[in-house]
């Protein structure tokens, strides 16, 4: 007798699925917000901004931070439970760092004049901080979900492991790492 093999397609997991359609309505808002950046840039009265040198470093964190949510979940998918608990903690300490490197960077740009908000403020520091503040706050979102992703972790065995969980949140934490690359040369480019 000869087997027929047929051809199931993968079908994709449904949280794994509400995770895309939430990066494609996350990436709508923020084209949406440097489109208008661009337009109001182009109306005049256009403050030029040096971005803060911090931003850089933040920049460095978060890559860094992909890069052990990376490490993370091939340890996950290997059953190494207590290396995967060691970096899904070093990758949330760096979210925190980012987050905390981009405020200081709000305060540098507040102790060189540039009020980022209210009457004083420009177009261009208020889309900065606006842009920029809701970046964080996606940052914020992923760092709670990384340090539940930690929590839960203490109740796996070794060799007892879901990746979708990590491989979902692994998702979401190298976008919000590509959306802020994204926003970095943006500013670059279009300020």
């Amino acid at each position: 007798m000869s087997t027929i093999a047929t051809n199931v397609p993968q079908r994709i997991h449904p949280q794994k699925f509400l995770m895309w359609v939430a990066i494609g309505s996350i990436v709508m808002m923020f084209a949406g917000l440097t489109s208008a950046y661009i337009v109001k840039k182009n109306q005049g009265n256009w403050l030029a901004i040096e971005l803060p040198v911090i931003f850089w470093y933040s920049t460095a964190v978060i890559v860094a931070s992909s890069i052990t949510m990376y490490l993370a979940t091939i340890s996950i998918k290997a059953g190494k439970t207590a290396f995967y608990k060691t970096l899904i903690t070093i990758t949330a300490i760096l979210g925190v760092i980012f987050v905390s490197l981009q405020w200081d960077g709000f305060k540098d740009l507040e102790l060189r004049g540039i009020a980022l908000i209210g009457p004083q403020s420009n177009s261009a520091s208020s889309f900065l901080f606006v842009i920029t503040g809701l970046h964080m706050l996606h940052v914020l979102g992923g760092v709670i979900a990384l340090i539940i992703m930690f929590f839960r972790s203490f109740w796996l065995q070794n060799g007892q492991t879901n990746p979708v969980p990590v491989q979902i949140v692994a998702t979401y934490w190298h976008f919000v790492d590509i959306l802020w690359i994204y926003l970095f040369v943006f500013y670059h480019m279009i300020a």
